[in-house]
């Protein structure tokens, strides 16, 4: 007797997303059930907040009576995360069900509620696993973005409250690579880069951002009678559009435009469909100098970007000095305008 052998396909399809569901409601009533108790020692702390110290006393006292029954998943340090996470997220029914308290607890140390709402929005929309918002956070992926939007504009893309208009809304600078495993300290030829790239392509277009699918590698182009070869193709569902990535392991050149720009208008003239907008062009390389990038593009350029990569994650340290340095910039181009 012939028998369709989907079936079992099916029905192992279900049996996973059941067991997917469970887990999650698990895992989200487990975090319901942290926020309670956080609300709970909040509301005791304030019975006795004129008395110094009471907060540390009776976060103590709580996982003495708690830990021996219930493991060490009840010590002081946990009891104090779960008044720390009442606090920092006072609404019930604002939790995500799709957040589970591993999320909670990493967002926990992230110091500003826009930036929280913002990694809450893109850990939603893109799915990230607790590895992956850890990653973005550490990379400073809302630094990043800010270094060329405005707050309200990242956030509005990150909510879906608007579909980004210009790329910069999406393009990282600088990009973080670490995950590609090479070292600074080694040479490589751009091809290794390339292939690195390839083996990690998940967490490559992660590190991209929303709406990159891979099209194409060392896409061969015939003109005239000559060959030319593109990097990497991408396109963008969110901006509707193809984008170009060309490797430079070396510091940027202004000649790098030049080739970049025949490709995005390729791109534009032979393979974009008239519903789609125009073919954006990233020159991904090791070093760049945003003088001469800004000289060596139109005043109005959209579509052509100069990003570097990083091969390791910022340290703190790293991270603050960026952050001074965008200030003083945006500072210094307020004195011109005025």
């Amino acid at each position: 007797m012939l028998i369709n052998q989907s079936v079992i396909a099916d029905i192992q399809a279900i049996i996973h997303d059941a067991k997917d569901k469970a887990i999650r409601l698990v895992d989200h009533e487990r975090t319901l059930m942290y926020w309670q108790i956080g609300q709970r020692i909040f509301e005791e702390e304030q019975q006795g907040k004129d008395r110094a110290d009471y907060g540390n006393y009776l976060t103590k006292f709580i996982a003495d009576q708690l830990e021996p029954e219930y493991g060490s998943g009840f010590s002081k340090r946990q009891i104090e995360l779960f008044r720390q996470f009442y606090r920092t997220f006072p609404i019930a029914n604002a939790l995500r069900s799709q957040l589970g308290w591993t999320h909670y607890k990493i967002l926990l140390r992230v110091d500003s509620q826009d930036k929280i709402d913002f990694y809450i929005a893109e850990s939603i929309k893109n799915n990230w696993t607790t590895r992956q918002l850890e990653r973005q956070i550490h990379s400073s992926l809302w630094e990043r973005l800010l270094m060329s939007n405005d707050k309200d504009s990242v956030l509005a893309v990150a909510r879906n409250e608007k579909q980004p208009s210009d790329a910069k809304e999406i393009i990282k600078d600088p990009m973080y690579l670490e995950f590609l495993g090479l070292h600074r300290e080694a040479s490589y030829y751009e091809k290794d880069f390339e292939q690195a790239i390839i083996t990690h392509l998940h967490d490559f277009l992660l590190e991209m951002g929303n709406g990159f699918a891979f099209v194409a590698r060392q896409k061969r182009l015939h003109i005239e009678g000559d060959e030319f070869f593109i990097d990497l193709v991408f396109y963008n569902r969110l901006l509707q559009c193809f984008v170009i990535i060309e490797i430079k392991t070396t510091k940027f050149t202004h000649q790098d435009i030049g080739q970049l720009q025949m490709y995005v208008n390729y791109y534009d003239r032979y393979e974009k469909k008239d519903f789609e907008n125009p073919t954006i062009g990233i020159l991904l390389c090791a070093e760049k100098n945003n003088a001469v990038v800004k000289i060596s593009l139109p005043e109005d350029n959209k579509t052509i970007f100069a990003s570097e990569y990083k091969l390791y994650l910022p340290t703190e340290q790293q991270l603050i000095e960026e952050v001074k340095k965008e200030i003083e910039k945006r500072d210094n181009e307020q004195d011109k305008m005025r």
